[in-house]
């Protein structure tokens, strides 16, 4: 015996409280409960948020706390670890809830701390890459801590080419070119060494 799931719809989702602290995700009109992240997650996306301080100013800066919505089979929900918005994109949200909806400009870029276990690399890996990329964020970073690396991908006539960073490999972002960091140093932060 089967048992069916409720499809929210986007509007639906957008007016969810179950009253809880607990943070979803909306996949193909399903409910997808965001288990909390792992301090070294957490560590690695606060680090590069405090790069990117340098030279971008915070209101342009989300960590965390921002929805996106993209397309898949149905509407898709994602919460990315790091999104640095546009002035113009800015300027849409203007004080409302933080979703970014299909009817806004896309960021200028996503991060996403990849935690362990296939289910969780499939999605940042398969399909949030072609969620992002059909989106049009320019730019979409791939964190992962278990690979020692870090993939930068570019979008380029809808598709996105892929770059791969590790260990001294000083990471190139035509996004950014003013970042000045290794990858060891994004996927070490925060460890006593």
């Amino acid at each position: 015996m089967t048992t069916a799931v409720r499809k929210f719809t986007l509007d639906e989702y957008l007016a969810y409280d179950d009253g809880t602290d607990t943070k979803y995700e909306l996949v193909d009109g399903e409910l997808v409960e965001m288990p909390p992240e792992s301090d070294r997650n957490n560590i690695i996306s606060l680090y590069l948020l405090s790069h990117f301080l340098k030279f971008i100013p915070i209101q342009l800066i989300r960590h965390k706390d921002t929805e996106l919505v993209v397309i898949g089979n149905r509407t898709r929900v994602r919460l990315p670890d790091l999104m640095i918005l546009t002035q113009e994109l800015f300027e849409a949200i203007a004080g409302r809830r933080a979703t970014i909806t299909p009817d806004m400009p896309s960021p200028a870029m996503v991060v996403e701390v990849v935690s362990p276990g296939k289910v969780n690399e499939d999605r940042d890996y398969r399909y949030k890459r072609s969620e992002y990329a059909a989106r049009g964020i320019p730019e979409y970073w791939i964190v992962d801590p278990d690979k020692s690396r870090i993939t930068l991908l570019t979008l380029v006539d809808g598709l996105y080419e892929e770059m791969i960073f590790q260990g001294t490999d000083m990471i190139r972002s035509t996004t950014f070119p003013m970042l000045d960091l290794t990858a060891s140093q994004v996927l070490t932060a925060g460890q006593v060494l």
